[in-house]
């Protein structure tokens, strides 16, 4: 490979290497969690009810079980009796028990494919064929899937015993209502009477899913000593070992697991769904278990983002300086409580300055499966609501609508919705970078509009650990535990090169299992490269320590006369100054100097920063038709100091990708019956590369102080701004506000036709 190119004062970090796993994926040779098999493995399938809700009066599996290659069936019965507890899942916490009864419905069916009974067989034929020899009496009950209809006083109760948490008194009747949340700043009511301008308006959206190609899917071996191996496909296999061990009411070091490649993620692989279902099949049969979900098992029982109503109020000075904002938004959460309430309030208006607010969120619970997280969890739908409100009040006063952002963001130093001042942030630098970009400015015809908007995302840090080992022949291998679903196998590479001063070619990365490493939070918050990232440096720092001592022994000198440049150490003074000892040497005589060197480091950084997007898109609406396609597309974002472009380019593109999908096509549909009438790509209508032009990925590099090399999350700031982006040029091509996704053409061509 020919010598990187430099950047700044750095060797690798900012060059574009080739990837190391690149080979075994696009030859094939990569292995998913589907393509997994264990030796004497048993095929399992999974019974799922028809019916959005109903009370399961009995289940009958003698038939089933007769069946001649059945080796297993498990019902909610048993699986251990859980109390309500609150445990980490993920980025966020949750209920164990609600986990638990979503793996396997116990008592009642709370939404069409929620499964009820797993088989386990010698073939997936024998399999599927027992399912249908499980008679199942239902009680059909009444149902509700909007968000509104699930709020009235008269909807259909999930549950008889929920009492909506965060109310200032616990109400006298249950609803679906799991969670109001509110964070107050001045005196909101008053500023907007003030305001010398004001824009008041509802917007709503669907459910939508994370679209990832490889479905869910895994094998797992009960052994005959009680530990259980589990293979599978997920962003965090030490969340996967407690969220099994808990549910099982098994030791968590009883429990190992091996990730494999993963095929997309997106935030709707931090969580299970089939594991423990296998694990106990596997208890029974005495033999490993294979279980898969099909495409329409993935859409109609595997956690979509949350569907939303937001109404939004906003005031503005006659100059556009916000002094005003009242947010309130509902979401959808499926069957049982998540975390995306609270990251919608933080998103909501924390990268303005705005003097007076009122942020209102509230949870609420309907029959459909139970939401997961989704790229940037709770904050693009909220953000499409408060941008979309924003770009109207721009138009009211007359003003630019990136004049009127570039007035009122955030900077560093102002204070966060936490009540921290911000750091080292770039919103600015990134909306005076798309004012000067050829795109604003360019000219634009018939039936074309122009949108903006923008976003941040407050990222994470935690925990993770990672080990550096020198082998015998000088070569580097790092070990880490995250899974790599953006490219941090290459990150790790180029950071642990970097910092020990070699080639980049010279670093071997190991995605360990839970077994082999020491504990990770899983791959997503936008954390990876900035948490693990500093595990590894801390590792081969340590390890450049170890070999500057070996190298003072080899030569009979101080350590502190031992410096460590490209790569090598060098004697400073004695009788040795002036002589090198490469990384190779030193591995050759570690037996004579003190054995193996590694080092493992082990970090929880809470020094992380926001990320911020700024996006601009140009349309093309169809007028005879509605159909509106995207004809430019300009993504810049702050992204502290990009370890390797391509890949946060790939991030910023495919964020803008999925958000442009989120705005013009994609939804969950569900019938007058409660089934969901579009499980599958064919009618779920996510874009593909012919429906897009190249989205230009414009980085602005404002590099975090307080990471080595300048690292902040990217990985999830880009869904944010596109929905409301998209939405303001489809109104500006067509005249008519957009306030409802996604903008499908019928909607796109009612909305004109109204207006004509």
């Amino acid at each position: 490979m020919n010598a990187p190119e430099k950047k700044d004062s750095f060797r690798l970090v900012g060059t574009r290497p080739v990837r190391p796993d690149g080979v075994e994926k696009v030859t094939g040779k990569a292995v998913f969690g589907p393509d997994y098999k264990a030796a004497n493995m048993l095929q399992g399938a999974i019974l799922r009810s028809p019916h959005p809700h109903a009370r399961i009066r009995s289940v009958d599996t003698k038939k089933a079980a007769a069946l001649p290659g059945v080796k297993a069936i498990v019902t909610g019965d048993d699986f251990p009796n859980l109390e309500d507890a609150v445990v980490q899942m993920g980025e966020a916490a949750g209920n164990i028990a609600d986990l638990a009864r979503n793996c396997m419905a116990v008592g009642k069916v709370l939404y069409e494919g929620h499964a009820l009974a797993a088989v386990a067989a010698t073939s997936e034929a024998i399999a599927q064929e027992a399912l249908g020899l499980i008679d199942v009496d239902y009680e059909v009950l009444p149902h509700v899937t909007g968000i509104l209809d699930a709020m009235r006083e008269d909807a259909p109760l999930l549950y008889e015993d929920n009492f909506t948490k965060g109310l200032d008194e616990k109400p006298e009747k249950p609803s679906n209502v799991s969670m109001r949340i509110q964070q107050t700043q001045g005196d909101t009511e008053a500023a907007l009477k003030s305001a010398a301008a004001t824009v008041t308006a509802r917007y709503t959206m669907p459910p939508v899913h994370q679209g990832y190609i490889e479905p869910h899917a895994c094998v797992v071996t009960w052994k005959a000593d009680g530990k259980l191996d589990v293979w599978c496909s997920s962003q965090g296999a030490f969340n996967v070992r407690s969220l099994v061990a808990t549910i099982l009411n098994v030791e968590m070091g009883h429990v190992r697991v091996m990730p494999l490649e993963i095929g997309g993620g997106f935030g709707g692989k931090t969580t299970i769904y089939l594991e423990p279902v296998a694990a106990l099949l596997s208890k029974k049969a005495g033999r490993p278990v294979r279980l898969t979900m099909d495409r329409a098992d993935v859409f109609r029982a595997s956690g979509p983002a949350p569907g939303a109503v937001v109404d939004v109020s906003l005031g503005a000075d006659a100059e556009g300086k916000l002094v005003a904002a009242d947010v309130e938004f509902r979401y959808s959460a499926g069957t049982s409580p998540g975390n995306e309430t609270h990251a919608g309030l933080i998103s909501s208006v924390g990268h303005y300055r705005i003097a007076n607010f009122r942020v209102t969120g509230w949870e609420v619970l309907s029959n459909m499966p139970k939401h997961a997280a989704y790229r940037a969890p709770g904050a693009p739908q909220v953000n499409f609501a408060l941008e979309s409100a924003l770009n109207d009040l721009a138009a009211k006063l007359g003003i630019d609508p990136l004049d009127m952002r570039i007035k009122n963001a955030v900077v560093p130093g102002d204070m966060t919705m936490h009540g921290t001042p911000y750091g080292e942030i770039g919103l600015l630098e990134c909306l005076e970078a798309a004012k000067a970009h050829p795109h604003y400015s360019a000219s634009l015809g018939p039936n074309q509009g122009r949108g903006i908007a923008c976003s941040y995302w407050v990222n994470y840090g935690g925990p993770s650990t990672a080990s550096v080992a020198i082998g015998e022949d000088g070569s580097v291998m790092v070990i880490e535990g995250n899974p790599d679903i953006g490219g941090s196998r290459a990150s790790m590479a180029i950071m642990a090169a970097e910092t020990l001063g070699i080639d980049y070619d010279n670093v071997t990365v190991t995605i360990a299992d839970t077994g082999s490493v020491g504990y990770s939070m899983l791959t997503g918050g936008s954390r990876t490269t900035f948490a693990t990232g500093k595990a590894v440096i801390e590792a081969a720092q340590t390890v450049i320590d170890i070999m500057r001592a070996r190298a003072a022994k080899l030569w009979g000198c101080s350590v502190d006369d031992v410096a460590w440049s490209d790569g090598e150490a060098r004697c400073t003074g004695g009788e040795k100054a002036g002589e090198t000892l490469s990384i190779g040497n030193i591995a050759a005589k570690a037996d004579s100097t003190g054995g193996p060197i590694s080092a493992e480091s082990s970090v929880n950084p809470n020094d992380f920063l926001p990320g911020f997007a700024v996006h601009i898109c140009d349309v093309d609406v169809d007028p005879e038709t509605g159909h509106a396609s995207i004809g430019r597309y300009t993504a810049f974002q702050d992204v502290g100091r990009a370890i390797h472009p391509s890949y946060v380019e790939g991030q910023m593109q495919g964020g803008a990708v999925q958000g442009i999908g989120w705005a013009l096509n994609e939804a969950y549909l569900y019938n007058e019956d409660g089934k969901l009438d579009n499980p599958g790509f064919l009618d779920y209508r996510m874009p593909v590369a012919s429906d897009l032009p190249m989205i230009d990925a414009v980085m602005i590099e404002k590099p975090n102080p307080a990471h080595p090399y300048g690292v902040k999350g990217v990985g999830e700031v880009p869904i944010v701004p596109p929905l409301a982006t998209v939405a303001h040029a489809v109104s500006n091509a067509t005249g008519s506000p957009m306030r409802d996704l996604p903008l499908t053409p019928d909607r796109i061509y009612g909305l004109m036709q109204s207006k004509a």
